[in-house]
């Protein structure tokens, strides 16, 4: 076996992790919620695979209107993260089982105004995250989002 794999249980019994776990859907799953905007492009709002949930790129549009909301980027993340919430609300999972963001935003002098609105929505145990300036957004947004989130054992 090499160096640093683990393939047993550490209690010694020798069944392997992949037994003692329940077992999860190995085949990609794909899942979309009707609270939100539909996909603006050949693409699903989120594929699920085993135990990972792939959000894509959300964007700051009114699941109601169908409309971009305020220019302004306290508003626009508002509205990106309460389409994430809700898409994940609708896949049995929440905010709180995000593990990764990838922030875009069109103008990273706006990062100040983005994080104090972002730290509201992760308080305790914010995932890990990357953040960086794009040149255009669909639509001519100033913020989309994108996520990794575990999916909850049932």
């Amino acid at each position: 076996m090499a160096k640093g794999k683990r393939t047993h249980s550490p209690d010694g019994h020798g069944i392997p992790y992949f037994l003692r776990r329940p077992l999860r859907a190995r085949w990609k799953q794909t899942h979309s919620s009707d609270r939100l905007p539909p996909a603006v492009g050949p693409y699903s709002q989120a594929v699920a695979y085993g135990a990972l949930l792939f959000c894509s790129g959300i964007i700051p549009m009114d699941p109601q209107t169908k409309e971009i909301v305020a220019d302004d980027i306290e508003t626009q993340t508002r509205r990106v993260l309460d389409n994430l919430s809700a898409l994940l609300e609708d896949l049995g999972t929440s905010l709180d089982n995000v593990l990764k963001t990838t922030v875009f935003l069109k103008d990273i002098a706006d990062f100040a105004a983005f994080n104090a609105v972002y730290e509201t929505y992760f308080k305790a145990d914010p995932p890990a995250r990357s953040t960086v300036e794009v040149a255009c957004l669909p639509l001519d947004v100033r913020i989309e989002v994108e996520a990794i989130v575990a999916i909850p054992e049932e």
